[in-house]
């Protein structure tokens, strides 16, 4: 009886430390910074070869070095960087001066949001804001935070919109950046020059999110390993992966909302839009994009997709 007693607690020691083990390794394999490899000049790359269109644009505003960089400061004193671009003068006789502030995704970086970019600059005379998130970029930061920490810092960017351009402003987001756009959503005391939020394939939960991808990736269920993991990352960086919840949030969003979703998204799992579409108590309209995979509607309907912003914006 001593032999067995002694071998279940050296059973039970080894399985305690083979969870405690794979719980940090699941922490530093999804948040870490380090292991984005995303540079700002793949980020170019990348746009200029899916969206070929706004090729021009794009060069022309880096030639002429329009496209302006700035840095702020958070609360806790680290240093957020961003890019900006007021609209072209030609723009001031035919529409009235707005903003849009745009959010990129997981690993990824303002320079991703170009594209979107152009589709607002370009194509509709807008002013644009394009942040870097916490550990992303240029800005400060050693681990992701899957939109819900990143809502405050999107609220700062907002506040420096609203003082530099002084316009109504449209907050769109993909993504990771749709999550932080919806987390921000339901934020209280929300800059009144915000008019409308829209999503891009966000996902309902930073839970929900990694929960599909350990079953993917893993096949491995929840329990025990995510509950591990969503305590750690509580204790090493204050935040866990229920309350990053962007379906939370949507309840409480007191302004209109685009939802978009491709709707052979595995990535970020086209069901979850429905639960965010039905949640959101205002205002609101759902377009999902026929065949498309993870945050390519933009790619692969770039007339509809500026078509249906448009609409929702101005309507």
């Amino acid at each position: 009886m001593k032999k067995i007693l002694i071998s279940c607690l050296i059973c039970i020691c080894l399985l305690v430390v083979l969870l405690a083990g794979a719980s940090f390794y699941m922490v530093d394999y999804a948040l870490a910074r380090r292991h984005t490899t995303w540079t700002e000049e793949k980020a170019w790359q990348r746009v200029e070869e899916y969206y070929p269109w706004t090729m021009e644009w794009m060069d022309s505003i880096r030639a002429n070095g329009v496209l302006k960089d700035t840095f702020i400061v958070a609360e806790d004193g680290r240093r957020l960087h961003g890019y900006y671009l007021p609209r072209h003068p030609k723009h001031d006789t035919v529409s009235v001066a707005r903003t849009a502030l745009l959010i990129h995704g997981y690993r990824n970086c303002a320079i991703d949001m170009m594209h979107l970019g152009y589709m607002y600059h370009h194509s509709m005379g807008y002013n644009i804001v394009l942040p870097d998130l916490h550990a992303h970029g240029q800005s400060d930061g050693e681990s992701i935070q899957m939109g819900w920490k990143d809502r405050l810092d999107a609220l700062l960017w907002c506040e420096v919109a609203e003082s530099v351009f002084r316009t109504p402003m449209v907050v769109h987001g993909i993504s990771m950046g749709a999550a932080t756009t919806m987390m921000l959503s339901g934020e209280e005391n929300l800059p009144i020059s915000i008019t409308h939020f829209i999503e891009d394939c966000g996902y309902t939960s930073a839970w929900d999110e990694f929960e599909g991808e350990l079953a993917k990736q893993f096949s491995l269920p929840a329990f025990p390993l995510l509950h591990l993991t969503s305590f750690l990352c509580d204790a090493m960086y204050g935040w866990n992966f229920t309350e990053a919840s962007a379906l939370k949030q949507v309840v409480k969003c007191p302004k209109p909302m685009l939802f978009i979703h491709g709707d052979a998204d595995d990535f970020v799992p086209t069901w979850m839009v429905h639960p965010l579409h039905e949640a959101h108590q205002g205002q609101k309209q759902l377009w999902l994009t026929e065949g498309v995979d993870h945050a390519h509607s933009y790619r692969y309907f770039p007339d509809e997709y500026t078509g249906m912003v448009m609409a929702f914006l101005f309507r």
